[in-house]
């Protein structure tokens, strides 16, 4: 399906290619890991200047890298394949600044697990992308490749830009409340957030202990299967699995006031063709109360950062941003008590969707309120986002429609907890059936 992202070559072009594809390419002698790796450092060369997605190019290294691989038998299924780190996860010998002055000379001396897994898979890491401040909401300065006006959301900006400029076929991200899905969808891309505490945060400087998981951005539904095994150290995801249609509720919610035109028209247009394709559809009205889980975000959100960033903020704070010196402001005057509570409703709502889940097999509803906004200054509304985030479940953004611009508009889909494979089998069988990835009617 490489035709179908903005701005892709052939499906020859090394730029562009899956990372499977380029994987068994390189199993197969067709092509070289170092010839990928350049093809990607010249799209680097040729369009970070406009979209600044990478905190730091490691091109000697990733050259180095790709050589060695290539002298060596292929050791697991992304031998070879370039891959981008978000720059809140620590990468053996590279800057690690966090988007924040406070980091700019830190640099480590040992892998995240994450990293290590994919290295151990064979993968070449080329660089560290731009993340917001602590991925939180003091946007870098990473533009949006379809739009260099509009913001590729965040906080897992780079790695979303990365993607959808051709510059590397894989990145892993981050999502607090919405840092995976929502560049995702104003970029086009795939993303993936797993179920809470599925792939090890050793390496990862934490923003929000309770709801920090590392997800994997890419540009085609297969590579977000194989990264996901080589993460959590499993056989390659059977994306086939799927016999038949599925069961899914069709989930608004208490946000959707804020939903657009594009939001609402794709999501409507996406449920019509999986029912087209035999799926059954119920809606699922949005509960009394409910609003009240996005408050205890915001507590669970603002209460753990403050702790995470105690030592920034206590030594560094006149270089922390307004934005990100409030919600620690803010954290550090709640009580633990205050937090409890926050804790206590979560774990109310997560019963009563885990509840709500049982007949069906997952959930279908936006990834975004809409195409990715103008201007620069803010990463995006993260309300569409948030919930799934706070319930701990596996989500992913599917890049199927658009919008009256043109831009991207994700749908999302969301599974039963801890069964993240059952999730990608179902966005496999999701994309074969919208796989034009249509316009909505909202554009046309």
């Amino acid at each position: 399906m490489n035709e179908a992202v903005p701005g892709a070559g052939s499906a020859l072009d090394p730029t562009w290619l899956s990372a499977s594809a380029a994987s068994r390419l390189i199993a197969s002698g067709q092509l070289s890991s170092l010839e990928l790796v350049r093809a990607c450092l010249d799209q680097i060369s040729s369009r970070e200047a406009t979209v600044r997605a990478f905190a730091h190019v490691d091109a000697d290294g990733a050259l180095r890298e790709a050589a060695r691989r290539d002298a060596m038998p292929a050791v697991g299924p992304l031998h070879g394949v370039p891959v981008a780190v978000k720059d809140v996860i620590e990468v053996a010998g590279m800057p690690c600044g966090m988007g924040s002055p406070i980091y700019d000379h830190f640099v480590p001396f040992a892998d995240a697990a994450c990293v290590a897994a994919l290295r151990a898979a064979g993968a070449v890491i080329i660089g560290k992308t731009v993340t917001a401040e602590f991925a939180g909401v003091t946007p870098g300065p990473t533009t949006n490749p379809l739009a260099p006006d509009r913001t590729p959301g965040g906080s897992s900006s780079g790695s979303a830009a990365a993607l959808a400029s051709g510059m590397v076929p894989i990145a892993l991200g981050t999502q607090t409340g919405g840092s995976i899905l929502r560049p995702a969808s104003f970029c086009g891309v795939f993303g993936f957030k797993p179920s809470f505490g599925t792939i090890s945060r050793a390496g990862l400087k934490l923003a929000a202990e309770g709801l920090d998981t590392i997800g994997v951005l890419a540009r085609e539904i297969v590579d977000v299967a194989l990264s996901f095994s080589v993460l959590v150290g499993r056989k390659p995801v059977d994306l086939a699995a799927r016999s038949s249609p599925p069961r899914l509720l069709l989930y608004q919610g208490h946000h959707w006031s804020r939903a657009t035109a594009d939001t609402v028209a794709a999501v409507q247009v996406t449920a019509d063709r999986f029912r087209a394709s035999g799926a059954q559809i119920d809606e699922l009205p949005t509960p009394p109360g409910i609003e009240q889980l996005s408050e205890a975000r915001a507590v669970i959100n603002a209460y753990e950062r403050a702790r995470s960033l105690a030592w920034e903020w206590q030594h560094h704070a006149g270089q922390i941003s307004p934005r990100m010196s409030q919600v620690l402001a803010q954290g550090s005057a709640l009580s633990f008590n205050k937090y409890l509570e926050a804790m206590s409703v979560a774990a109310h709502w997560r019963a009563w969707f885990a509840n709500v889940m049982q007949a069906y097999d997952g959930v279908l509803t936006a990834s975004a309120n809409g195409e990715a906004p103008r201007g620069l200054g803010s990463t995006g509304d993260a309300a569409f986002q948030e919930i799934w985030t706070i319930f701990q479940l596996p989500s992913i953004s599917l890049p199927l429609c658009t919008g009256q611009s043109g831009l991207p508009v994700g749908v999302q889909l969301v599974g039963h907890a801890r069964a993240d494979e059952a999730l990608l089998n179902l966005a496999a069988w999701a994309v074969e059936k919208a796989s034009s990835r249509p316009r909505s009617p909202a554009s046309r």
